[in-house]
């Protein structure tokens, strides 16, 4: 095969393509500018992703390019085995090549053989192709077309050719939209060639080198699958596994991608890589180096460390190289800063937007190890002392390392793991959940909860037996003591009243505290939220209307929406019994939260829940509904309650020695609760779930409304419905299809604007030609254009370029209500030390995006359109001051 750099190997597989007719094209940003359903890019697939939608098109019908990806979490990658194995990234390369409705299987077949074979010198009797052998469940036959075609076009062994089902060989976007089988190029890397039985068994000695998607087909909402109007090819190629094949490497780590990091990091030090799979240096060294990649492109590309979303998964992964630095490389500074330089000088003349902002990407990087630093070595300690303690991390000890230290619950399960012991991520979730909750009634909830001494004893009873009651003022919580002489008036803002009875709600077992009014003879408190503390209740909240003292007697009156509350509740059981009918007993409740507008059920499940099963469970809950069935209660001795057929315990709940226990129709739900309740479930009215979503590894959770809720969403739905109706002028049934001829006639129309605007970009370029001002014999053209793809726009740009010789071109065009900008440079400028990249970076702000590229051609996407003239002012002045 001959020696390879990486380099060589990247601009090979681009020759190879374009010399088929395949137009170059860069990287999209990972942070993705428009695609607000994707948190990183992480397929090459992404930025054509509008195309496979049918929504977007490009001047090429075929494209070639290496798009920076990055895998955090999900099928696609494991944290957990990132420097622990040869081959798992963050961030990788991925090359790939595209026809987006023109050749197909036959030309993408043969040619993925002809670089591996022909080009690279791979050994034939060591590739394996698989493909997709067909899915009785959407009755799909098997592709003998690839099949077929790979014994046809090449000369590879037949029976090296494998057929799988549709968990290896077929390829979806998502739930819906565009899908297909897809063939990948397998490797056997064993020492005798004998991995024909490793294909496709997860064993890194065979393994996918190339996947060839063929995308043919469409999955609608109800899961059919149709015919694609145009068909198309999707291929990817890890980058990093590749050079390692071709430089006959056993790791991807001992190529010459990650050579040059991993010597700086050894620099850096003092230690010495190598590269064993059960070192901890080493493995430390490999997830600094993987690590400080994903970091260095993140931020370049606009995302930053935060406690949120991306930025989450950006100070998470900081925070892991962090550790490893110390722990195991002794770094108890910040260094891993230090290693930005080494990725820009490696890879900026690949992706030329490293070279934009080196320094502030090192800075940012820099500033989040030192803050990390100061609070690692104490929540370290902690640990030790956690895991010292048994076998396993506790929810509350999780949850400290969390909240005051700052472990994403991801580094302590890391950290458990190296030591074999088990932390409790479902109880970590359920003390999240229980925080923000408290956090989210804000300043309801000010008055301390601890006090000098105990409170007295509440008898809290009268709860179950209705919204009102009558009682005696007790005293009142105020400066961590219990006042019980005085007055309090409206003066004295928020305090916490103790009653010596109460038909108030507290906050407990995830139903949320009752509001409402407590009335004497002289004043009226109104109660915000109710607590528990100790045998007492605390009714928060302050005197609205003249004064109350110790020992009036009161009257008690909880505000309706505690009818509301108690709707949900019941509801949860419902939906409890439900999910195991549908789902099986696995499931097991991990929290909830009820309250008057919703209730939030978390509970087991390893997997997303099919859209057929949510509409079971809806059913069998308003089947309940509907059988408006007894609702009782019963306070039972613990022992004697645990005996009792198919009773379920909630989560969280601690219990004494006696038990209230909920029981519904005849006991098919049968539960410890202390919560309030309705009488029959026909008062429930109508359950509608309103989304599910997963939360944790193995927990999902499900939102879901009742009564005059239900019915608002309900209302919802069939308003959008109707109006969507009303616009189209067709019935229900037949919006799926009125849609999908939209669709296709918006494609065809764009397709005819594209073809128009051409024609005006030509009549455009050439006026901003004959205009063009000229300082020092170089032209300076700045201007608009009408709308159309940015494609043109680039076309355009170099046209300009070409024409004046000597010039600087800066082009702004608004497509679908967003900005672009395109920067164009002549050779002879840029040798001058004038960049495309600064000028786009310096006007940029006048449109709220953000954009780079090389110093011959950048450009940028913003979200403001108004800004477009003040971009081009701008432009104009930073040319002129260049040129000067």
């Amino acid at each position: 095969m001959g020696h390879r750099t990486a380099d060589q190997i990247r601009q090979e597989f681009i020759t190879f393509f374009e010399g088929k007719g395949h137009t170059a094209v860069p990287s999209s940003p990972v942070v993705p500018i428009d695609d607000p359903t994707l948190m990183f890019a992480n397929a090459g697939m992404n930025q054509f992703k509008d195309v496979f939608l049918g929504t977007g098109s490009r001047p090429y019908k075929r494209a070639v390019d290496t798009q920076k990806c990055i895998r955090v979490s999900g099928k696609h990658n494991d944290l957990e085995e990132v420097g622990r194995d040869t081959y798992h990234h963050t961030f990788f390369e991925m090359l790939g090549n595209w026809s987006l409705g023109d050749y197909f299987k036959r030309e993408a077949i043969g040619w993925a053989w002809e670089l591996l074979t022909g080009v690279w010198g791979l050994p034939k009797d060591r590739l394996y192709a698989t493909v997709f052998g067909g899915d009785p469940e959407d009755k799909l036959a098997p592709d003998d077309e690839a099949a077929g075609l790979w014994t046809e076009v090449t000369d590879i062994d037949p029976a090296h050719v494998k057929r799988f089902g549709k968990k290896d060989n077929f390829w979806e976007m998502g739930v819906t939209g565009p899908c297909g089988p897809c063939s990948e190029i397998h490797i056997d890397l064993t020492p005798d060639g004998s991995g024909e039985n490793l294909v496709n068994a997860g064993d890194p000695r065979v393994m996918e080198i190339w996947n060839l998607v063929f995308i043919q087909f469409n999955r609608d909402e109800a899961g059919k699958l149709s015919a694609l109007p145009a068909r198309h090819v999707d291929t990817g190629m890890g980058f990093e596994r590749i050079v390692a094949v071709l430089q006959g490497k056993k790791s991807n780590y001992d190529s010459d991608v990650f050579a040059p990091l991993i010597n700086k990091i050894c620099e850096l030090t003092g230690h010495t890589y190598t590269a064993k799979l059960d070192s901890n240096t080493d493995i430390a060294i490999r997830v600094i180096a993987d690590h400080v990649r994903m970091l260095t492109f993140s931020i370049t590309d606009g995302a930053k460390p935060s406690n949120e979303g991306r930025g989450y998964v950006l100070r998470r992964l900081l925070r892991r190289a962090a550790r490893f630095g110390r722990q195991q490389l002794g770094q108890n500074e910040p260094f891993i800063y230090k290693l930005v330089p080494t990725i820009v000088q490696t890879m900026g003349h690949v992706f030329p937007e490293l070279n934009e902002r080196p320094q502030k990407v090192a800075d940012l990087i820099r500033d989040e190890e030192a803050g990390f630093g100061r609070t690692l070595d104490r929540g370290i300690a902690l640990f030790e002392e956690a895991a010292a303690a048994g076998k396993s991390i506790s929810a509350e000890y999780a949850f400290k390392l969390y909240d005051t230290y700052g472990f994403p619950i991801d580094l302590t399960v890391q950290m458990a793991g190296e030591r074999g012991i088990k932390v409790d991520e479902a109880g970590f979730v359920r003390l999240m959940s229980e925080a923000k909750e408290k956090a989210r009634a804000g300043a309801k909830k000010h008055v301390a909860v601890a006090i000098d001494g105990e409170l007295p004893v509440t008898d809290d009873s009268p709860k179950y037996d209705g919204r009102q009651t009558e009682a005696k003022i007790v005293g009142w919580v105020k400066n961590n003591a219990l006042v019980c002489s005085g007055s309090l008036s409206t003066e004295d803002g928020e305090v916490a009243v103790v009653l010596d009875r109460t038909c108030f709600y507290a906050e407990q077992g995830g139903q949320v505290g009752d509001a409402g009014k407590i009335i004497t003879g002289s004043g009226v408190f109104e109660v915000a939220v109710t607590e528990k503390l100790g045998d007492g209740i605390l009714h928060i909240g302050a005197v609205t209307d003249g004064r109350i003292e110790p020992g009036q007697p009161a009257r008690l009156e909880v505000d309706a929406a505690r009818d509301l509350t108690r709707k949900n509740h019941t509801a949860t059981h419902l939906l409890h019994w439900a999910l195991c009918r549908v789902l099986g007993d696995h499931v097991k409740q991990h929290g909830s939260m009820v309250d008057p507008d919703r209730l939030r059920f978390d509970f087991d499940q390893g997997s997303q829940i099919a859209h057929e099963d949510l509409q079971e469970v809806e059913r069998l809950v308003n089947e309940k509904v509907c059988a408006d069935l007894p609702v009782s209660t019963r306070v039972l001795p613990i022992d004697e309650a645990k005996k009792l057929p198919g009773v379920r315990a909630f989560f969280g709940d601690k219990y004494g020695d006696t038990v209230r226990v909920l029981t519904i129709g005849d006991g098919f739900s049968t539960e410890f609760c202390g919560g309030t309740h309705l009488s029959r479930t026909g008062e429930i009215g109508l359950f509608k779930i309103l989304s599910e979503e997963g939360i944790a590894k193995g927990v999902r959770r499900i939102t879901a409304a009742t009564g005059p809720r239900a019915v608002e969403a309900v209302q919802q739905l069939e308003r959008t419905a109707r109006q969507v109706s009303n616009i189209l002028k067709a019935g229900y049934d037949q919006l799926p299809d009125r849609i999908a001829g939209l669709q296709e006639e918006i494609k065809k129309l764009r397709r005819q604007m594209a073809k128009g605007a051409a024609a005006d970009v030509k009549g455009v370029r050439q006026e901003l030609l004959d205009k063009a001002e000229r300082v020092g014999g170089a032209a300076i053209i700045v201007g608009e254009l009408p709308e159309v793809p940015i494609e043109q726009v680039r076309e355009a740009a170099d046209w300009l370029r070409t024409e004046a010789k000597s010039a600087v071109v800066c082009l702004a065009v608004c497509s679908d209500g967003k900005p672009m900008l395109i920067a164009a440079m002549t050779d002879d400028l840029v040798k001058k030390g004038l960049k495309a990249g600064e000028l786009i970076q310096n006007i940029v702000p006048a449109i709220d995006g953000r954009g780079g590229g090389k110093p011959n051609l950048a450009q940028a996407g913003g979200n403001k359109a108004e800004g477009i003239p003040q971009a081009l002012a701008l432009a104009t002045e930073w040319i002129r001051k260049k040129l000067a």
